[in-house]
């Protein structure tokens, strides 16, 4: 939810990822690198780097090495005994993990690989994630969806928009975009949703400003056409309508 809030805010964020963290299993090292793939697919984080673990002399773990599970392995020099080797009691050798966590992360930041089995990442065998493929967009929901009860009275007070359709192309790929602009009294502010979800807006704005309608008939008009009502409800574009005379009553 941080993440999303600075990504909203126009301030990018960059991940500092670290793997091989004493006892760390390679189920949670996959596990990790789910949620970190779903975080890049939601558009959360725009930049990261996976670094393994290092072990430090008088770092709480360099100072307990025992109740953490591992073996430092000291040498004798005179100056400085700062990165130290160790050994892991799990005996995972988790620098095989490096070129997959690194190949991955690289496509993701340009917006490629997300549906992609995670093994393919790897050139050895490795367990099935146990993070539910929805797991990131569930938490985003979560907190805001308890503002706005399904009985919740809509209405729109605001005037009927202005439309442009247009072409939007990424990466070799081009779909159709609709600009919806409103009008207040003082300024003007701009919207900009794919096509079908544009189309959608523009003909139930005018039924929610004749007469208010709940937030489930809404949803329900929605879903007879459109999946995930509630990404699409919770969405920035959404949220500047909600500031602009789009009230739950």
């Amino acid at each position: 939810q941080v993440t999303r809030n600075f990504t909203e805010a126009d301030i990018m964020v960059h991940a500092y990822l670290m793997y091989g963290y004493p006892t760390q299993t390679e189920q949670e090292t996959i596990d990790s690198l789910e949620m970190v793939r779903q975080l890049f697919e939601l558009g959360v984080l725009q930049s990261g780097f996976w670094h393994q673990f290092a072990l430090t002399a008088h770092s709480p773990i360099g100072l307990n090495p025992d109740d953490y599970g591992i073996q430092p392995k000291q040498n004798e020099i005179s100056f400085a005994n700062n990165d130290i080797d160790f050994v892991d009691s799990t005996g995972i050798d988790h620098s095989k993990f490096s070129y997959g966590l690194k190949k991955s992360i690289f496509n993701f930041m340009q917006d490629i690989g997300f549906d992609l089995p995670l093994k393919d990442w790897f050139d050895f065998k490795i367990p099935r994630t146990t993070i539910p493929r929805n797991y990131i967009e569930k938490r985003l929901l979560e907190d805001d969806m308890q503002l706005t009860k399904e009985s919740a009275q809509i209405i729109w007070l605001g005037g009927q928009p202005s439309v442009e359709v247009y072409t939007k192309s990424k990466k070799g790929n081009s779909w159709e975009m609709m600009a919806l602009k409103f009008h207040t009294k003082t300024e003007s502010f701009t919207i900009n949703l794919d096509l079908e979800n544009g189309e959608w807006l523009k003909k139930i704005l005018p039924q929610i400003s004749l007469s208010k309608t709940t937030l489930s008939g809404l949803k329900k008009d929605y879903e007879s056409k459109f999946e995930n009502f509630e990404l699409f409800w919770y969405s920035k574009q959404m949220q500047v309508l909600k500031e602009n005379g789009l009230l739950a009553l």
